[in-house]
């Protein structure tokens, strides 16, 4: 089975891990978890950078020091996996679900600028925080969020669990890396990511306060010099050192990780041309990573026996997640639109993107794909 996203891990990784085993040091004690969060502030290029257990626990976190809790409202793109939506449950805010733009598949942000203005002027409640997603390696439209906290001091907390290294390369947020523009930016190191801890995250900042307070909390708010006295509510969300050792490690290797991830898009590129099936988006002003290539078939009655076909072919493929309005913890929040949303979850299709992936096993998935649709459209004109 040729996997849909394993981590890509060397020997920088390997002797790190092994020097947290030598010390002792492989619990949330250690120097590799401070190490990790300097070097990856200066990658993201924030002043400050939190390491968390979890890219969930990173958005919690985050958003609890944007001000979410009960009588507040989280703007939150409705493509999206749905930690997005439990991290603002956690702290009982109200969501307010926003539909996707065609072209990048991320939050309608000039939707929800439109929206917000509207019911500024018509006295209706307006979200205190936007969460935006930067979805499958794609950075989001930033421009119109940017406006809407100047105008309306609206928070911006940015979910790039799946965007590590995406950038704007044009447009008012540009220069700059997704995660830098927010208030907060929530990054995740779960296995399948660009880079791994094997389980974990990172909030970043550039509020030197908020990023102590989000240390503060990430360790069960202990009061520092002081054994067992704690002066709020915190968290169990240390990362540990040796998990950190892996992640340096990682991060060390980025720029010929995304390299090969671009390299990888590219090919998927070249060899799906004229197949019923659109790439994945890539704006002029982005430069996506392309974490997981997806696709969008023209028709789509035939995305599940694609998967199906691909699967049976040994090729490890996934349909795009349902949008959060139609999981049932979300079914009665409110939303704005949500057509576009439905229509990437029914058409769209993960396709095999390992930074290791080799041009071999790429060959077998784009045969495998290309033999799935042409089976598929058989079916489906003897069908007619």
């Amino acid at each position: 089975m040729i996997p849909l996203a394993e981590p890509t891990l060397g020997n920088v990784e390997r002797r790190y891990v092994q020097e947290c085993l030598d010390s002792g040091f492989v619990s949330s004690v250690g120097p590799f978890v401070e190490r990790f969060e300097h070097a990856f502030a200066r990658v993201i290029g924030t002043r400050h950078a939190v390491a968390c257990s979890s890219g969930t626990a990173a958005l919690h976190v985050a958003l609890r020091l944007a001000g979410a809790g009960p009588g507040t409202q989280v703007a939150l793109s409705d493509f999206t996996f749905i930690a997005s939506a439990n991290a603002v449950s956690y702290t009982g805010a109200d969501l307010l679900l926003v539909d996707s733009e065609r072209d990048t598949w991320n939050m309608n942000t000039e939707m929800l600028y439109d929206t917000v203005r509207y019911r500024a002027r018509t006295g209706r409640r307006i979200p205190d925080i936007v969460e935006v997603v930067h979805v499958l390696g794609h950075p989001a439209r930033m421009e119109p969020l940017l406006e809407l906290r100047a105008e309306f001091g609206i928070r911006i907390v940015e979910d790039a669990a799946e965007s590590l290294g995406a950038a704007w390369v044009a447009g008012k947020p540009a220069p700059a890396r997704a995660g830098a523009i927010g208030d907060f930016g929530c990054f995740s190191f779960n296995g399948n990511k660009l880079i791994t801890t094997g389980g974990g995250g990172m909030i970043t900042t550039d509020d030197t306060e908020r990023a102590a307070m989000a240390k503060h909390l990430t360790t069960q708010a202990n009061t520092a010099g002081k054994y067992y006295v704690h002066d709020t509510v915190g968290y169990n969300y240390r990362l540990t050192n040796v998990a950190a050792a892996l992640g340096l490690g990682q991060l060390e290797r980025l720029d010929d990780l995304l390299a090969a991830k671009r390299e990888i898009s590219a090919r998927y590129g070249r060899a799906l041309h004229g197949l019923p099936a659109s790439p994945p988006p890539h704006a002029p002003w982005a430069d996506p990573t392309f974490w997981l290539y997806s696709v969008l078939l023209n028709d789509a009655s035939s995305t599940a026996a694609v998967v199906a076909c691909l699967e049976g072919a040994g090729v490890h493929a996934r349909p795009l997640w349902p949008p959060l309005h139609l999981q049932a913890p979300y079914r009665d929040v409110e939303r704005l639109a949500g057509e576009t949303a439905e229509e990437l979850h029914g058409r769209g299709v993960s396709l095999p993107s390992s930074a290791h992936l080799s041009e071999r096993d790429q060959e077998r998935v784009v045969v495998s794909l290309r033999a799935a649709l042409n089976s598929t459209h058989s079916r489906h004109d003897s069908a007619v």
